[in-house]
Formats: C-alpha cells, sequence, structure tokens
C-alpha cells in the first residue's frame, strides 16, 4: 500500500474494546497564522483529545488530583480541547468536558467528528473557544495548563497524508498490539480562517500556513518521545522553494504485545511527487535508524540518520527552548510520567536525501534548508521501585 493512499477510517475514534476502559485518541493539527495587523508569523497548535470514555460521568475525571498515587492513581475521564502558542509568551490551555455533558459527542464512525460546546472537529473544519483565567490556571493544577485566551474558526484540506501502514492495520487494531498508534491524515496540510489570542488577532492562509495534522491513540504513551515535519523546505541545489515536500518522523521504543523494541522510528520524504519511506515494520526494506536527540542550555536538537535498500536521509535539526513549551499529557492509567516533554512549532536546521545506486552507492538528491518544523522530544520520569521501562 502507497503510505499516500487516503483510509478514512484510520481516522476516526479509536476507543473501542479494551481501549474505551483504558486508551485515549486525539487528533493534532498545527500551523503558522500571521498578525493581522504587522504580518508577523506565529505558530498555533489545537487538539481534540478524548479519553477513558467507558468510564465517563457528565462532569470530567481528573487523573492529577489530590491524593492520587503512582501506587493508587485516579482514571480520568473527559473529552478535552487544547490549544495554544509556541515562541516566547506562548501557552498550552485545556479545556475539559464530561462525556454525558450536554451538548458533547464524538463519532463512533466515519466521517470522524468531535462536538463539545463552542469546539468543533471533523476532516474539514476546527474551530473552538478557550479561556482560562490567571486565578482558575493556578487553583486547578489538575487541568496541567497556563493562562489565557484562545479562539479559532479554520478550515482544513490534507494535501500528502502518510498512512504508517500496518502498525494501524484492522488485525493490529482488533489485536490492540502496540501501546501507541500513529496516522498521518495530512503530514502536509493547507488551513485557512482566524485566530485570536489575547486579543490579538491572526490570519490563517494555505500558503504561509505549514500545516500539519495527525492522530495518536492507544494505551499508553512512547519513551523516548519524538516528532519531527516541515513542509517549509528549500533546495540548495536547485535555489528553490520546494512547493510538493514534506517530512514526517516521529516513534521512541514502542511497546509491541507487551514487548518494548529497541529505539525505532517511523519516516517518510515526499519529495516533489517522489516518495521515500522508512519504516521499520517493513522489513523487506531492511530499514536501520540512528538517532541522538538531547538538550544544550538553550536549545533541542535532533540528529536521525535513517538507511532503506533505496536510499537514506539525514536530520541535522533544533529549536530553541524559548520558542518551545513542556507539553502536559496524563495516560490513561492516571499517572503522569512525561513531565519533560519539549514541543515546539518553529524547528529549524537541514536534511539531506539520497537515493541508493545499484543499491549500496548513496547518490545525493537534495540538501534541504528545513523552517517553520514541528518538533517534540522527551523521556519518562524515573519511578522509584515501580519504574516498568
Amino acid at each position: 500500500m502507497s503510505f499516500t493512499k487516503v483510509v478514512p477510517k484510520k481516522n476516526n475514534n479509536m476507543l473501542y474494546g479494551p481501549r474505551a476502559k483504558c486508551g485515549y485518541d486525539w487528533w493534532w493539527h498545527s500551523l503558522t497564522a500571521r498578525n493581522k495587523e504587522t504580518g508577523e508569523e506565529r505558530p498555533f497548535f489545537f487538539e481534540y483529545y478524548i479519553c477513558n470514555p467507558a468510564l465517563g460521568k457528565k462532569e470530567p475525571i481528573f487523573g492529577q488530583v489530590p491524593g492520587a498515587t503512582i501506587e493508587n492513581p485516579v482514571k480520568p475521564s473527559y473529552v478535552m480541547v487544547k490549544g495554544g502558542t509556541w515562541l516566547p509568551g506562548g501557552f498550552q490551555l485545556h479545556r475539559f468536558f464530561g462525556w454525558k455533558q450536554d451538548g458533547v459527542k464524538v463519532a463512533k464512525g466515519t466521517p470522524f467528528s468531535v462536538t463539545t460546546p463552542d469546539c468543533y472537529c471533523d476532516d474539514n473544519h476546527i474551530k473552538g473557544k478557550i479561556h482560562i483565567s490567571e486565578a482558575d490556571a493556578k487553583a486547578h493544577p489538575e487541568w496541567m495548563c497556563d493562562a489565557g485566551d484562545l479562539e479559532w474558526d479554520l478550515t482544513v484540506k490534507h494535501i500528502i497524508p502518510w498512512n504508517v501502514g500496518y502498525g494501524t492495520s484492522q488485525l493490529f487494531l482488533r489485536l490492540n498490539a502496540f501501546n501507541m498508534y500513529w496516522h498521518g491524515a495530512g503530514m502536509k496540510t493547507e488551513y485557512s480562517g482566524t485566530i485570536t489570542a489575547d486579543g490579538v488577532e491572526y490570519v490563517v492562509t494555505p500558503e504561509t500556513c505549514y500545516g500539519y495534522a495527525d492522530k495518536n491513540f492507544g494505551q499508553d504513551f512512547t519513551t523516548p518521545w519524538l516528532w519531527l515535519s516541515s513542509c517549509n523546505l528549500y533546495s540548495n541545489k536547485k535555489h528553490k522553494q520546494l512547493e510538493n515536500s514534506v517530512f514526517d518522523i516521529g516513534g521512541g521504543a514502542p511497546i509491541v504485545f507487551g514487548i518494548k523494541l529497541d529505539r525505532k522510528l517511523l519516516g517518510a520524504m515526499y519529495y516533489e511527487g517522489k516518495k521515500y519511506e522508512f519504516n521499520f515494520s517493513k522489513l523487506w526494506t531492511f530499514c536501520r535508524t540512528k538517532f541522538n536527540c538531547y538538550e544544550t542550555g538553550d536549545e533541542i536538537i535532533w540528529k536521525v540518520t535513517q538507511k532503506t535498500l533505496k536510499g537514506k536521509i539525514v536530520y541535522d535539526l533544533h529549536c530553541k527552548k524559548e520558542d518551545m513549551l513542556l507539553v502536559n499529557y496524563e495516560a490513561p492509567n492516571g499517572i503522569k510520567r512525561h513531565n519533560h516533554l519539549w514541543n515546539g512549532g518553529n524547528g529549524s536546521g537541514h536534511v539531506k536525501l539520497y537515493r541508493n545506486l545499484f543499491g549500496f552507492l548513496p547518490i545525493l538528491i537534495d540538501d534541504m534548508t528545513v523552517r517553520n518544523m514541528g518538533c517534540e522530544y522527551g523521556e519518562y520520569d524515573r519511578l522509584k521501585n515501580t519504574d516498568v521501562d
């Protein structure tokens, strides 16, 4: 199956079977907008997150509450709408709804949709409204968010999808094989509309949004957790902007049927209509990956090399910490182990793409400058006496 094949049902709500009692599913959108008055760029993100519907009540159930411990966690259950912006002065806002609250509905089939009061998400449209006061953010640490005002109304058009293949096949879903699944509905996505953040209006256009949309779902998260993607690529070989190219890479150390695998990543490069995939689950491609991600005093650094019989790709990327946030998620079992998860929307660097001549001789296809990159990296906190890594 081509990795750009559109499979609408893979974007559906996946919280059925065992995942309904211990599972999460989220639809993520990130993009760059421009200040309506000054034209200044600012990256934003929006997410529609659902957790443990089988435990749902009229009010949301939070896991990070007084009395909850690693030994006796509280399983959360809610629909959450997340929104925020990066760069200095950035914030993440969380608005929660109970599963049985009036006006809350999450579709179970195709097409998917998430509906709550003031907020909505489907394949073609996202909107929302969140207001968190300083007093409320301080009084409710279980919300795991900052203070701020955010409102958005955007049309969505997926341009280049990434179907990661067997990992999200019906067989592996029914077997509940992976702890964490990934599906790229639009590793290149065009958005248009408006965003208002703390009273400042921003305009979003397809030509300059450098948009991205994907989803993650499962029973737990991965550690390490890595994600990198950009469709704002400039060819240093051809000396021009690449209008039909995007890369997407993510993963860490997947757990399959309870067994933690070595550090592995899924990667894809769509280069001016040609497809290069680096997918460890496709054994016949002999995909090999090396990566080193670390933080300095002021940056997060990603160095990744992936090889197959067809070619090789080398990433040398970075993002300033002042342009990033430490994003918050609690697992469906109620334990919050990712407390140092860096996330940004303004990364940059270089990517080199090679094809193999005669199956072994690397020939440079292009050396690309990367801008407006979505990026993420973090590892679990260590847990005393109960660490299962």
